[in-house]
């Protein structure tokens, strides 16, 4: 008697690429590539705002064994901003983890804005996400990213799974910051512990990478209510941890607030991060 065949899962193995550069006297598109599940889409931009792309995934979330790549790469004094038009969801896995690569590559004189919207850990997820930032020198970055841990709105907290998630910030060769998270099969005990996550929904990380004197910003952000956890030259970072629906505000007032002070720009959040 023969053995039963395996059911082999459908996996993505996907992505998507683009460069921006200067042309014409303004931030131009020069090069794209997708691939499913990834797409992306390019919103017009409101009054003085830099080019925004929306990166979409048309299968509407991401399973374990899925694999996902994004590159971002911004040519000299080019601007930019990369979002998302709805939270990323990573459902419960068969055993596998769900992987996503980032690499963000920043020329002399540019500036990226990477504020994609929530990442949702569904119950049972594995994900390992490693995100790799390459700037030169002049160039301006910030980051921000938000993990939910677990659908609290369904009642559904966190219960199993696996989370590595790596950042690397480099400018001119040099590692400007490092950080890891790595979150194994006893992760809920991890998010209840009263010296871990405490209980936590949520968790949020903003990033700012600028060689411009930030003091005045670390000023603005204290104000606010946000605290600068690093006093570092040309490196600021704040977090968050707590019930969900207030990290994500926190986040959002000091997204507007680097836009403002470090920037230029109106301090709002791009149209798709308020959807």
């Amino acid at each position: 008697m023969l053995p039963a065949a395996q059911t082999r899962h459908q996996r993505s193995r996907g992505g998507a690429a683009l460069r921006f550069a200067m042309a014409r006297g303004g931030t131009r598109l020069v090069d794209l590539h997708q691939a499913a599940p990834m797409r992306i889409l390019f919103p017009n931009p409101e009054g003085a705002e830099p080019p925004l792309a929306a990166l979409v995934n048309t299968a509407g979330g991401l399973a374990g064994g899925d694999e996902v790549s994004i590159a971002v790469t911004l040519d000299a004094n080019a601007n930019a901003a990369v979002s998302t038009p709805a939270a990323e969801k990573v459902y419960r896995s068969l055993g596998p983890e769900t992987r996503i690569a980032t690499r963000l590559d920043v020329a002399s004189g540019a500036t990226l804005e990477w504020i994609p919207q929530e990442t949702i850990l569904f119950d049972g997820a594995r994900l390992d996400r490693r995100i790799e930032a390459v700037l030169a020198p002049g160039a301006r970055l910030m980051m921000a990213e938000m993990l939910v841990f677990g659908r609290h709105a369904r009642g559904e907290a966190l219960q199993s799974g696996s989370l590595f998630d790596s950042w690397r910030v480099r400018r001119g060769g040099r590692l400007l910051w490092a950080d890891g998270l790595a979150l194994a099969e006893d992760i809920r005990a991890r998010l209840d512990h009263p010296f871990g996550f405490a209980g936590a929904e949520a968790m949020a990380t903003l990033l700012l990478a600028d060689e411009a004197p930030l003091e005045p910003l670390r000023e603005a952000l204290r104000e606010a209510g946000h605290v600068a956890t690093i006093a570092r030259p040309g490196l600021l970072l704040v977090r968050w941890l707590g019930g969900a629906a207030a990290v994500r505000d926190g986040l959002g007032s000091a997204i507007r607030l680097v836009r403002s002070h470090a920037f230029g720009l109106a301090p709002v959040l791009p149209r798709l991060w308020t959807c």
